[in-house]
């Protein structure tokens, strides 16, 4: 087994291992069920990253909150996720690497892909989506046929799950929420694995009760779809046709990723490891190794637009004259730089009485704004703020494209002390427990379609949305939930995984988890 190391994310600690010497530098960013080292007494799974690791140098980690890596206090955003990319890539020396998301590693590997390219290789994605169409637990407890007619719709009807596989996942769902750690949720998403010993073994040790509760119900509200577009990297979409995660989800993905390829494979387990993973790896290296996995050298990328302006300017010119009002300038100019530098954020240019700044993720933007509202009102002024999450044209040290337009049309109607944001904000700050009330739709100038606005409520006055509740949910460690047999066979498994492996191979597949739950049980 590869050693296990910690790259520092924050406060946190990210425990990560690299296998392989290949010349492509591949990230595996996996589900919320992981355990790095565990993973390694599944023969399959040793095979799949034995053959990965001939081509590319391979990066495994397990996320906050699941694994061997620290818990966290509450749900993970996607930003913080793909954060968490990006730190164990620095820890690991990785610079332009490949990203291979699995499950709801999807998104984050699809997010950091969009605002990091020039880091990015390649985009794999596999049992992912970037919509569902889900609203939330209630949903998992709805006809099938009625829940099936109400995402048509949204999803539209070439990505439309089937009646059946609705009510697979609403199973699956139903599993997580009353009886994680049993193995009953894993039996529907790994179904090729019988022995539901192991799998409740499996999901004891990667993640706790209340952690799969959140994570799952963070994946009802997750909305990429305004994000694919902008996805630059050359990308490879994987996915199987009977996958618990509808087939067609990762076709949406596949059709709105520019110039990106479908594989779809035979087979109904999640894992990639477990369904044709011989066809799989030959593709992911015919993927990297030709035309298609070429570094791509574009100069777009996914930015979180924030524009700022002081409300009516022109009248405190007229009552404090040009030399106050140049004093009050200066003193929020240095505001601005100061509040965009903790936040993270880069001060694009000033626009007169206001600014335009960038950040990498919209969650930022808005504590940036928040802080800035504070600190403007300590100055005696008032401002307005805009905040749109898009694609950009990086131009040196300015910034262009449509979605530099879109925030600056949301700025022309926020009014004094507002901070008013686009649906993409609000979808892609899942997690971080901001409030926000809906203005309804409105037409921006010169931008076809209608918007959605909403403003975030800063003083908290407002109802709490499912999102508000989420950020609230406990999310305690994966130990919680362990037993004595969980922790003896995690020594074993850190100390010699190959004996695991090794009785495992000694009988059918199906039956090969027995002997590991045999061992535990001792």
């Amino acid at each position: 087994m590869p050693d296990t190391a910690y790259a520092n994310c924050g406060d946190l600690s990210l425990a990560y291992q690299v296998i392989g010497d290949g010349p492509v530098e591949l990230v595996f960013a996996g589900s919320f069920v992981s355990h790095v080292e565990m993973f390694w007494t599944v023969p399959e799974f040793e095979a799949f990253m034995g053959r990965l690791s001939t081509f590319c140098r391979v990066l495994l980690f397990d996320k906050a909150g699941v694994g061997l890596s620290d818990p966290v206090p509450k749900v993970r955003t996607l930003e913080d996720r793909a954060a968490e990319i990006e730190a164990v890539m620095d820890a690991a020396g990785f610079g332009n690497a490949v990203l291979f998301g699995v499950s709801e590693g999807g998104p984050a590997a699809i997010l950091f892909a969009a605002t990091r390219p020039e880091r990015t290789r390649a985009l794999v994605v596999t049992g992912a989506s970037s919509y569902s169409g889900w609203s939330g637990w209630d949903d998992m407890e709805c006809d099938p046929a009625a829940l099936q007619g109400r995402i048509r719709p949204l999803v539209g009807d070439a990505y439309a799950p089937s009646v059946e596989q609705v009510a697979r996942f609403q199973k699956f769902a139903r599993a997580i929420r009353s009886s994680w750690g049993s193995g009953e949720a894993l039996h529907i998403l790994l179904p090729s694995i019988r022995s539901i010993r192991q799998l409740a073994m499996l999901e004891r040790m990667s993640a706790s009760p209340g952690m799969a509760r959140a994570t799952m119900e963070s994946a009802f509200l997750i909305d990429i779809r305004s994000i694919l577009p902008t996805v630059s990297p050359p990308a490879l979409v994987i996915h199987a046709s009977s996958d618990l995660v509808p087939v067609q989800f990762g076709h949406y993905i596949a059709d709105h990723i520019p110039n990106a390829r479908m594989f779809e494979v035979s087979g109904d387990d999640h894992a990639p490891w477990l369904t044709d993973p011989d066809r799989i790896t030959t593709a992911i290296e015919q993927f990297l190794t030709g035309s298609h996995g070429a570094p791509s050298q574009s100069q777009r990328a996914l930015r979180t637009v924030l524009f700022t302006d002081i409300v009516a300017s022109t009248e405190r010119v007229a009552t404090d004259g040009d030399e106050r009002w140049r004093a009050v300038l200066q003193r929020f100019n240095d505001i601005t730089a100061e509040a965009t530098q903790r936040y993270g954020g880069t001060v694009v240019k000033s626009t007169g009485d206001g600014y335009l700044v960038t950040f990498e993720g919209p969650t930022q933007a808005i504590r940036c704004a928040e802080a800035l509202h504070g600190d403007a009102e300590k100055l005696g002024v008032e401002i307005r703020v805009g905040i749109h999450a898009g694609e950009c044209e990086l131009l040196g040290d300015d910034i262009g494209g449509i979605a530099v337009h879109i925030a600056a049309r949301i700025l022309a109607l926020a009014g004094a002390k507002e901070i008013l944001v686009s649906s993409t904000v609000r979808d892609l700050v899942v997690g971080s427990g901001t409030r926000f009330d809906d203005r309804g739709g409105v037409e921006l100038r010169g931008v076809p379609g209608m918007w959605q606005i909403l403003a975030v409520d800063r003083h908290g006055e407002g109802s709490a949305s499912r999102d508000v509740q989420l950020a609230t949910s406990p999310t305690p460690g994966p130990r919680t939930a362990m037993r004595r047999s969980d922790r003896a066979v995690a020594v074993m498994a850190k100390r010699t995984p190959w004996l695991l492996r090794g009785v495992a191979r000694l009988v059918p597949v199906t039956d090969r988890a027995e002997i590991t739950a045999g061992t535990s049980s001792r």
